[in-house]
This record gives structure tokens, C-alpha cells and sequence, in this order.
């Protein structure tokens, strides 16, 4: 009875031994695939701005006072020369008048001036008087002509100041913004206050996108631009690259640079200060054959692979750069049988979703893109009825 018992727990050790075994065979890698399809690829750069108007004018007083009239506002429609705004004209006025008095009594002594001065060369020659008191008439005549000239310039200088309390605008444009009220008061002693500012032409705008320093060698005049704005969000903008500036922006160790994009805004929807979100487009294919970036990222879990493999970085940090020319030479996997095969492919531009195949697949091909299940471990698995280990 106990031979049994003893030969058929052998037999069900056996047996559970044997199923868990070939448990352990069957288990074979599943994978996440996707195919080689074609389409059109568009690489861009992109980065934020701010709409502005390409002509933007501030208005302000060269005198300091009070503000008189106010004759725009908000959105009011201007002519080069119209009117804006006056100050109070009362002490310029007084100041002129002023000036008028102290021009006709330097005028009045430059008369006196030349009288004696040809008396006294009369009695000089009739040796009547002393050469030093013609020399002294000369002398008087001369001061007598300089102090009419400081008095005229006096007289000028406070009829502009006179004519600067009436405030035009310079350009033909639109008053975008208003700074001050009727009975305000200016004070022109350190910088010109600004009163207006004004818009040449709302219907031709310009954004002023930072583009950083890793993309911008790859920006150009005259690249096609596409936008939008929080306020259209369905809406895409066009625009155009008409200026890359030098002049780099640091911000906390962070370099930008001003890229200037040319817009049209035929109907008034684009307005100052909007916050643009732009993309630069750098390259584009029609009708190409492409794969997922998935499918470039992904090394089976024996593959010996380096830590830049299969991935595009920049030299500041690894961070994908979609402006940079990517690697040409790339490796992929292909199922063969239930086990993944290399293949080496080259490869184009990307839009940081999709890259262009350049060769090495024909449309259709299935590529790896992901490992759902781990392959089954080259080393048998453990017995769970067998002995323990020991250790050393």
C-alpha cells in the first residue's frame, strides 16, 4: 500500500513537472506592429510670439502741462497731421510775449549801439576822441548784435514750444492706445510722456516669435509660416520669415532670437498683443513612404544597443530637436517568424510623429513598434517542487 502511494506521488510529480515545462516553452513574445503607409511629411520649427503692427508710433509732448482737449480716443481713425490733442497754451503764450519785448529792446540797443560807434570813429578821425573810446563803441556794437541774436533765438524757441502744445499725429494709422485724460497734467522734464500710440496699418502685422538657439540655424528668410491664436483656435494663420535678428535674448540661461514673420490681416481679426503660436516650416514631401517614430525607437531586450541608438539628439542635453537634420542610417525590426530582425533603413525628415523612409522597406511592411509580452528567458524555469538551492 505504501509502494502505491510513494510511486504515484512520483508519477504526479512527474506529470506537473513535465505541463509546467512546456507552460514555460509555449510562452512566446508578442509584438506591437505597424505599417509602412505613405503620405506627405511637413518638418517645422515652433515657438511662440506676439502679434504687433509693423508701424507702431507713440505720441507724445516735447512741453510739459495740462492737457486742454482730447480730440481721439480709443480705435479712432487718424491722418497724418490731424490734431490729437492740446495743452494748455497760457504760460507759452507769455513766454512769447516775452520774447517779443526782450528781441525789440536788444534791437533798440544794437540802433544805439551803431549810432555811437560812428560818432565816435567821426571824432576819432577829426582827432576828437581817443582811439580806446572807439575801440570801447566797437566793442559795445558787436555785444550789442550777439545779444540780439540770443534774444531771436529766445523769441523761436518759445513760439515751438508754443506750437508743441498742439500735438499731431505723424503717420495715418489708428489710436490703439489712450494714456491720459482732460486735466492731466505732463511733465516732459526727464522724457517725452507718452500720450497716444498709434497703428500705421492693422491690416498688415508682424509676429515676433524667440526661436532658441537649437532650432534657429535652420530658420530662413522667406520660410512659410502657419499660426494660430487663442482666440481663433480653430483657425490657421499664414504668415512669412522676413527677418532673422542677431541680437540673441537670454532669459535664466535660456537664448532665443527675434524672429520677425511677415502677416496679412485683410480682415481686422489679428490684434496687437496676441499671443501667436508659430510653426516654421523647415521642409516638406508630398507622397512619401514613411514609418512611425515608434517603430525607431524600439531594441528588443537583447539587442546590444548604445543609449543614443535609435533616437535624434541634440548636442545640449538629448532632448529630440525637430529642426535638425535627423540620423540617415537608422535600424528597425521586422517579425521573422516570432523572433525580431534587424534592418537597416535610411531615412529622411520628420514632423516628430512620423519620418520619411528613404529606403530599405516597400509599403506595406510590418515594423516592431513595441513588446508586449517579454521572450521566454534562454534558462529553463525553476521547478517549484525541486529542491532548494544551496548556498555557498
Amino acid at each position: 500500500m505504501n509502494r502505491k502511494l510513494i510511486i504515484a506521488g512520483v508519477v504526479l510529480l512527474l506529470a506537473t513537472s513535465f505541463v509546467f515545462v512546456r507552460c514555460g516553452k509555449s510562452r512566446a513574445a508578442e509584438f506591437q506592429t505597424t505599417s509602412v503607409t505613405r503620405g506627405p511629411i511637413t518638418q517645422a520649427v515652433t515657438a511662440t510670439g506676439t502679434l504687433n503692427p509693423v508701424v507702431n508710433v507713440q505720441v507724445g509732448s516735447q512741453v510739459s502741462g495740462n492737457i486742454q482737449k482730447l480730440f481721439v480716443d480709443f480705435n479712432s481713425k487718424v491722418k497724418a497731421g490731424d490734431v490729437v490733442a492740446q495743452i494748455d497754451p497760457v504760460l507759452f503764450k507769455a513766454t512769447v510775449t516775452q520774447a517779443e519785448g526782450d528781441l525789440a529792446s536788444a534791437q533798440a540797443a544794437l540802433e544805439l549801439a551803431k549810432i555811437n560807434a560812428t560818432r565816435t570813429q567821426a571824432l576819432v578821425s577829426k582827432q576828437n576822441s581817443s582811439q580806446q573810446d572807439l575801440d570801447q563803441a566797437m566793442a559795445n556794437l558787436h555785444q550789442a548784435e550777439a545779444n540780439l541774436k540770443i534774444k531771436q533765438g529766445a523769441l523761436d524757441k518759445a513760439k515751438a514750444d508754443l506750437d508743441h502744445c498742439t500735438i499731431t499725429s505723424p503717420v495715418d494709422g489708428e489710436v490703439i492706445s489712450r494714456s491720459v485724460d482732460v486735466g492731466q497734467t505732463v511733465a516732459a522734464s526727464l522724457q517725452a510722456p507718452v500720450i497716444f500710440t498709434i497703428a500705421n496699418d492693422l491690416t498688415k502685422m508682424q509676429i515676433d516669435a524667440n526661436v532658441a538657439e537649437a532650432d534657429v540655424g535652420v530658420v530662413a528668410v522667406d520660410q512659410a509660416v502657419d499660426f494660430t491664436v487663442d482666440a481663433f483656435p480653430a483657425r490657421t494663420f499664414h504668415g512669412k520669415v522676413v527677418q532673422v535678428r542677431n541680437a540673441p535674448i537670454t532669459v535664466q540661461n535660456v537664448v532665443t532670437y527675434d524672429t520677425v514673420i511677415g502677416v496679412s490681416n485683410p480682415d481686422l481679426k489679428l490684434k496687437p498683443g496676441m499671443t501667436a503660436n508659430v510653426s516654421i516650416m523647415i521642409a516638406h514631401r508630398d507622397d512619401v513612404l514613411q514609418i512611425k517614430n515608434a517603430a525607431l525607437r524600439y531594441r528588443p531586450a537583447d539587442a546590444a544597443t548604445t543609449p543614443q541608438q535609435g533616437r535624434t539628439t541634440s548636442s545640449s542635453g538629448g532632448r529630440p530637436v525637430a529642426g535638425r537634420e535627423r540620423k540617415s542610417e537608422r535600424t528597425v525590426y521586422v517579425l521573422s517568424g516570432n523572433r525580431p530582425k534587424p534592418v537597416q533603413i535610411k531615412t529622411g525628415i520628420s514632423d516628430g510623429v512620423v519620418t520619411e523612409l528613404l529606403e530599405g522597406l516597400p509599403e506595406g511592411d510590418r515594423i516592431i513598434t513595441a513588446e508586449l509580452t517579454p521572450a521566454l528567458s534562454s534558462s529553463p524555469p525553476a521547478n517549484p517542487f525541486g529542491a532548494p538551492r544551496r548556498l555557498p
